[in-house]
């Protein structure tokens, strides 16, 4: 998956600390959500031989705003200031659709997860992003 991600990045998409921080939050949360869903589908498909169905239902396992959210409250003391910084910019963030299956609280932190996948994408981290969604896929086995 690392080698994925860091294929997907050329030298336009690697942006410096400051021009990330002055990126949308919501676009942030935006490529987060596929790099995360990607992620999941991945690790799914080589953990079992189900069919599409059944890889769908259990995507969502960890894909909904109350998973995000989880995940976010269990890493908050793991993040780095600049991390968690990113985290509340999504979180904070006045989106223009209301959550349909969601709580709007757990919804806003599933955003600031997003919101952090993308950071840590868009600055090159992609070390740090695959161990943040390999604790997530942990955090998540265990509930």
């Amino acid at each position: 998956m690392k080698d994925f991600l860091e294929k997907l990045q050329d030298v336009e998409t690697i942006k410096d600390e400051k021009q990330v921080k002055l990126m949308a939050p919501l676009a942030l949360a935006y490529i987060g959500d596929a790099i995360f869903e990607v992620f999941i589908r991945n690790y799914l498909i080589n953990k079992s031989n189900a069919g599409v169905h059944q890889l769908h239902k259990n995507t969502v396992t960890y894909v909904k705003a109350k998973a995000q959210a989880e995940i976010v409250h269990q890493l908050e003391n793991q993040l780095t200031e600049d991390e968690w910084g990113a985290v509340k910019k999504g979180r904070n963030q006045k989106s223009a659709s209301a959550p349909k299956n969601a709580d709007l609280i757990d919804y806003k932190y599933a955003t600031g997860f997003e919101a952090l996948l993308g950071y840590l994408f868009y600055t090159g981290r992609i070390d740090r992003l695959v161990e943040i969604m390999e604790k997530s896929v942990e955090i998540i086995n265990k509930g």
